[in-house]
């Protein structure tokens, strides 16, 4: 009797000690991507764009709201403020105040390269579709500096209209994306992104560098700084809407 009940507190003991490995691959995904999101979050950042011959900075403004919803704002430099890129149920618009025009981006173009980084548009709009549009495969899991870290394959979906042959997440047990691939129907790895610094920010660890990287030209990146964050806050109702896009409020 005793044997058996030290058995029984060994195994609950067990399954304690390891809560997050039970979760399965699309779980960590998700539990990511909330992470970097929140319920709401506003950001400001800079954005460096490293080139052979040249490099230029632009400082902006972001919101999300959910999953679906994304607003990003260029404030500096003079030339490009005003800029603007609204993302609203798997809609993406911009703006540019030198036409006044509102534009709204195909999905075929969500692919593109956005204002000369090498972030696609589908980047910035910090969309989720991955996590219902893709299969999960947890690859590896290991120990770091501390932390459980956990290695996804995330293959889409075949009716998928998506760019990409598969993309492989590199996830923290803090929820920390540290790196994400993505490959091309060939296999090929086409760009990687990774973090580079991260710090503790409106109460959560957070990727506050973030490069990405294609394969073709090392040498050549776009590096995303986050200066300062904030989750969970009350936002606008009016904020993620065409009017604001072009006529901003906030």
């Amino acid at each position: 009797m005793v044997m058996k009940r030290l058995l029984m507190v060994f195994g609950l003991l067990a399954s304690l000690a390891q809560p997050v490995q039970a979760q399965d691959a699309q779980q960590i995904i998700r539990q990511a991507m909330d992470h970097y999101r929140g319920v709401t979050s506003y950001s400001e950042m800079t954005m460096t764009i490293q080139r052979a011959d040249w490099t230029r900075s632009m400082t902006m403004q972001a919101w999300t709201q959910g999953d679906d919803e994304t607003l990003v704002r260029v404030v500096e430099p003079r030339k490009d403020a005003g800029n603007g890129t609204l993302t609203l149920d798997g809609n993406m618009w911009t703006y540019t105040p030198k036409i006044n025009r509102v534009i709204r981006i195909p999905s075929s173009m969500m692919g593109q390269n956005w204002m000369g980084s090498d972030f696609s548009n589908k980047d910035i709009s910090k969309n989720t579709d991955v996590i219902d549009q893709y299969d999960h495969s947890l690859l590896e899991t290991r120990e770091q500096d501390g932390h459980t870290v956990y290695v996804i394959e995330s293959v889409p979906h075949e009716e998928a209209a998506v760019v990409w042959g598969k993309e492989v997440f590199t996830v923290r047990d803090d929820w920390v994306l540290l790196e994400q691939q993505f490959w091309d129907q060939d296999n090929q790895l086409v760009k990687t992104l990774r973090a580079r610094e991260i710090q503790m920010m409106s109460g959560r660890a957070v990727a506050t560098v973030m490069r990405m990287a294609r394969e073709e030209k090392p040498g050549e990146w776009t590096e995303l700084t986050t200066a300062e964050v904030e989750f969970d806050i009350d936002l606008p109702g009016n904020l993620f809407t065409l009017s604001n896009l072009r006529n901003p409020r906030q």
